[in-house]
């Protein structure tokens, strides 16, 4: 009898995005940080913010793990692949995400500042958006919204 390979579960995604986020901090980075799985279950990418490392505002995790895919890929759509992200995207990362045709986001934390899937300017709700992939929010929110609020309170002291 072969072996069967199972697919990692989401969790194992989020972990990794979870990973990449307390990496971030650890670089002084706001603690963001994606995954990014194929069809098949596969890592494709992983990433934490590098903003302020690389002085490129665009420098977020969401931005990375799309464009390392694409270029791994050797194509820019990216509708059979799963964004797995700590915080909501904001609405530059949601607006790429409809750009690579993200088939599916699932974020953490909500961000009702700088969000742009839930919040702000609801980019996937929109009458004239690109493409809409599926969201899932809320995902070990408590986690990755301890996080922020913890960096931003050592900003603070």
């Amino acid at each position: 009898m072969g072996m069967t390979r199972s697919r990692p579960a989401p969790a194992y995604f989020m972990d990794i995005a979870m990973a990449e986020a307390r990496a971030a901090a650890g670089r002084g980075e706001v603690p963001v940080g994606a995954a990014l799985s194929g069809p098949d279950g596969m890592l494709l990418a992983r990433a934490g913010n590098r903003v302020e490392e690389w002085g490129d505002p665009s420098a977020h995790a969401e931005m990375q793990v799309m464009r390392a895919a694409s270029v791994q890929r050797g194509g820019q759509r990216l509708a059979d692949c799963t964004l797995y992200v700590t915080l909501e995207p904001c609405p530059m990362c949601a607006a790429a995400a409809t750009h690579f045709r993200v088939g599916k986001i699932v974020f953490g934390a909500y961000d009702p500042k700088g969000g742009g899937v839930e919040h702000g300017p609801r980019l996937f709700a929109q009458p004239r958006c690109l493409h809409r992939p599926e969201t899932v929010g809320g995902v070990r929110e408590r986690e990755a919204g301890r996080l922020l609020r913890d960096f931003f309170q050592r900003l603070r002291a």
